[in-house]
């Protein structure tokens, strides 16, 4: 049995003896659903009282006293109408029994436990070696916030204890880098009950990052010909209606605003204020392609309960472009797109991702010879630049296909970063057309693109793949002077405003502290360069350069620092 093969058994496994463990401890618990996934496992239960961290420890005991008994996993077959009354006090199976389109179900059974599964399983409970049970969180049943809220119980398995010690580092290192526990250690952004969840404040640190990135951003994009626009962030609700976005998407779209007997919608998207700048005037073959850029903020409803930090939110600024091109251009700007995105994430530091070419969804727009001509035309330029790629299969947007970049960060954590759609459904509703060399209109093509994603999820995983140690072109503060006492003060100034001078990001740290300290603190707030100034340095005419790494440079002439810090912000290194 392959490796991989082999642990989801095991993991699958695992869950069934947590299940059984729960049981014992809670006769009249409801089952839910217990499936492997990643790493691991969890299950959903109906119980008469909140878990507790304590009660994991409880669980974990019990299921090592099942899996010590080596108990059996037998499958059995049986009708539907027996399976009913075999699970008749446990609503959640009933209602996946009778969901299922065969007229015989399977059921595993170890021990004391019973559940409806098709498996499969381990031999024995004793083919589980090494497992912990990690959290507990809530889960709607079916995911559905209308359906109860049951307990999930998450848990890791592995076929060694090396494998669950790798796992628990990991996610030891993941959790000092996690960018909601940074953002408030670094003083970089905040969300506050008083505005609302999943709305973003962005503290001076945080918005000089964002502002590096924008800059940047528009700087490549004016390089390669695209134009600057802004756009409103509410449009009549007709607008989104003929787009189709409100029959698509109406459930992430917050309710319409009436005004002077007009319903308004704030935008979730920016594209349709492009395709209006577009056909405000007659468009010619020669014109073609036309690229729109706009950092432009929208608005989408996501549940309270998916919400993270700045991954997930309701309030977000896309990196967004549209490129207005000829059937004819396709390829090549969708070839040029991947050129930039490609540029732009080496340049923050991002080499290792993963391409999915995602195809056609069940609710689509245009005809079965669209999105084929469409699809395939990602796949021609994916396999003309020889970039491996996978499928994802349905997960196309409604109105055409697209290619997704994701990301992986220092952990291995994966993002999800540039993304590029074919669209041939807004041309269409919209009538976006120019003039051909025939004389006639002709419907554009139109690409959706953004390089980076969100500004918001970018930044958290920029926070996350550095761990906050930001590059020093990147990071907000790029060094802080330490005066060792009063006398030296009007020195560490003269030293700021020199630098300042060069553009460098830098502050005076003049408080009544001990230098340690200040040190110290300089490391914990992970600036690159701490220039330490007292005697021997205003003698000298320079400064004692230490790195946020602990390392001692020491004494080095004003104009070697500065040269050190303006080619590493040049090299972007």
């Amino acid at each position: 049995m392959a490796t991989e093969e082999k642990l989801e058994r095991m993991r699958h496994s695992t869950a069934h003896i947590m299940a059984e463990a729960v049981q014992f401890l809670f006769p009249e618990a409801k089952f839910g659903i217990g499936p492997p996934i990643e790493n691991g496992f969890y299950y959903d239960f109906d119980l008469p009282r909140p878990l507790t961290p304590e009660d994991l420890t409880i669980i974990e005991n019990k299921m090592r006293e099942i899996i010590t008994a080596d108990l059996p996993f037998t499958r059995e077959e049986m009708s539907k109408e027996a399976a009913h009354r075999l699970f008749a006090t446990q609503p959640y199976k009933l209602e996946l029994i009778s969901e299922l389109p065969d007229t015989t179900v399977t059921i595993y059974k170890q021990g004391s436990f019973t559940d409806l599964c098709r498996g499969p399983h381990m031999a024995s409970t004793s083919g589980v070696q090494v497992f912990k049970l990690t959290h507990i969180a809530g889960a709607y049943w079916r995911g559905d916030e209308k359906r109860p809220m049951l307990q999930r119980i998450y848990g890791v398995a592995f076929d060694s204890q090396a494998g669950l010690d790798d796992y628990l580092a990991c996610q030891a290192e993941a959790a000092k880098r996690d960018h909601r526990k940074l953002g408030k250690e670094l003083d970089l952004f905040s969300i506050h009950d008083e505005i609302g969840p999943g709305l973003i404040c962005w503290h001076p640190k945080g918005a000089v990052i964002r502002q590096i990135v924008e800059d940047f951003w528009k700087a490549e994009h004016i390089k390669r010909g695209y134009d600057i626009v802004y756009t409103p962030h509410i449009a009549k609700l007709d607008l989104w209606k003929t787009s189709g976005h409100w029959e698509f998407y109406r459930d992430y779209l917050y309710s319409p605003v009436e005004v002077e007997g007009q319903e308004y919608l704030i935008r979730p998207m920016n594209c349709l204020g492009h395709i209006l700048i577009f056909k405000s005037r007659t468009r010619s073959y020669r014109n073609l392609p036309l690229r729109y850029a706009e950092l432009g903020t929208v608005y989408r409803y996501e549940r309270t309960g998916v919400l993270y930090g700045l991954a997930r939110v309701r309030g977000f600024t896309q990196d967004d472009a549209h490129i207005f091109c000829r059937p004819d251009q396709t390829e090549s700007e969708v070839t040029e797109v991947l050129r930039l995105a490609q540029f732009m994430l080496s340049t923050f530091g991002f080499n290792d991702y993963e391409l999915l070419l995602s195809t056609r969804p069940e609710k689509y727009a245009g005809t079965l010879q669209m999105w084929e001509e469409a699809t395939e035309s990602l796949k021609r330029v994916l396999e003309k630049l020889d970039l491996p790629y996978n499928i994802d299969p349905g997960e196309g947007v409604f109105y055409g296909p697209k290619i997704d970049v994701k990301l992986r960060d220092a952990l291995g954590h994966t993002w999800q970063g540039p993304t590029i759609q074919v669209d041939f459904n807004l041309p269409l509703r919209f009538d976006v057309c120019y003039i051909g060399e025939d004389g006639s209109e002709h419907n554009v093509i139109m690409i959706h693109r953004t390089v980076l994603g969100s500004m918001e999820r970018f930044l958290a995983c920029l926070i996350e793949h550095y761990g906050g140690a930001f590059p020093i072109w990147l990071s907000p503060v790029q060094a802080v002077i330490i005066p060792i006492a009063d006398r030296h003060i009007n020195y560490a100034h003269e030293i700021e405003n020199e630098l300042k001078e060069e553009g460098i990001r830098l502050q005076v740290d003049d408080r009544p502290e001990r230098m340690n300290l200040k040190i110290r603190e300089a490391q914990l707030e992970k600036v690159p360069y701490m220039l330490i100034v007292g005697d021997k340095e205003i003698t000298s005419s320079g400064v004692s350069l230490r790195l946020r790494s602990s390392e001692d440079v020491g004494l080095e002439s004003l104009l070697q620092v500065k040269n050190r810090i303006k080619a590493a912000i040049e090299d972007k290194s």
